[in-house]
Formats: structure tokens, C-alpha cells, sequence
């Protein structure tokens, strides 16, 4: 069953897809409007589940669930993947291709935008300081929507590429 993302409990499992690329408004509302209807009909073992999502920045998807009302099983989790590669190769197909499973380092620039750093130039923006401790980060790791809604926006040194920074500073 879908329902609204401040209805989920704070306890909800949260996943956090990221686009390659920023998402243009109209795909934003396709996107909504596909998965409102996919999350009202996903399910664990023919238990609905209890579910929601978000799209935030352009740029993320945040899907949630109730792990309390039903807990999802490894093939629902699939499912949901499989459903965000449908809507990906139908937004493809009437655009600029677009991946929700990008793993580039994500960032807030100083005017608010979304910047993003492939896998492989982070040392080297790190070396150049183009990424510092202090650089804001968006935090896909979170797991549940407290985590979300309290640590989203996380220094570089408290997130996963906190790892960068010791050789840096070694």
C-alpha cells in the first residue's frame, strides 16, 4: 500500500537510488507517477507492503517502507530494483539515458546545486581540494528515515569517503 512519505514510521527502511544525472521536472513527475502505483501494489510474500518514496534534488529516489506493518523479503527488494530500471529505460527512451544505480560521490556545491565525482576522479579532487573534509555530502547510506531526515546532508569526513582523506593527510 503507498502511502504518503510522512506517514512511514521513523523506524521505516529507507533505500536511496541515485540519477547520473540531474532529472528534468517532467521526468520527476513520470517518475512519482510510476511508482505511486508500483508501491501500491508491492509485496512480500503476497503481504502488501506498507510504502512510500521520494524524489529529492533532481537527482535521488528514497523509497521507504513500514518494516513493522511487513517486512520485506529479498525479492521484494529486487522487485523494487527492477521497477526503477523500468522507469529508467522508459525515461531513456525519450531522453538522455538516465542510471538510478550511480555510485559517483554526490555533493552540495556552494550554491545549493548537486555535484557529482565519478568513482575514479575522487582522489584526484581531494588532492586538488576541490573535495575537503568540510564539503557537504549527500548521505545515500542512510538506512531508515530518522537516519534520513536528521543526516542526509553530512560532512565529507563523516561519510563513506571519509577513506580518502587519511591518505591525504598521511
Amino acid at each position: 500500500m503507498y502511502v504518503d512519505f510522512d506517514k512511514l514510521p521513523q523506524d521505516a527502511r529507507v533505500w536511496v537510488y541515485q540519477a547520473n544525472r540531474p532529472l528534468a521536472d517532467r521526468e520527476v513527475n513520470a517518475i512519482n507517477a510510476a511508482l505511486q502505483p508500483a508501491l501500491g501494489q508491492w509485496s512480500a510474500h503476497g503481504q502488501p507492503l506498507l510504502a512510500s518514496a521520494l524524489v529529492i534534488e533532481n537527482r535521488f529516489i528514497v523509497v521507504g517502507v513500514d518494516e513493522g506493518y511487513t517486512l520485506p523479503s529479498g525479492c521484494s527488494i529486487d522487485s523494487s530494483v527492477r521497477t526503477l530500471q523500468e522507469i529508467s529505460q522508459q525515461l531513456s527512451a525519450s531522453s538522455e539515458p538516465v542510471n538510478f544505480l550511480d555510485r559517483s560521490a554526490a555533493v552540495q556545491s556552494d550554491n545549493g546545486s548537486v555535484t557529482v565525482y565519478p568513482l575514479p576522479t575522487i582522489k584526484a579532487a581531494v588532492a586538488d581540494g576541490l573535495l575537503t573534509t568540510e564539503t557537504i555530502v549527500f548521505n545515500t547510506l542512510v538506512k531508515t528515515k530518522a537516519e534520513f531526515l536528521s543526516d542526509w546532508h553530512v560532512r565529507a569526513a563523516d561519510s563513506w569517503l571519509k577513506r580518502y582523506f587519511k591518505s591525504v593527510s598521511a
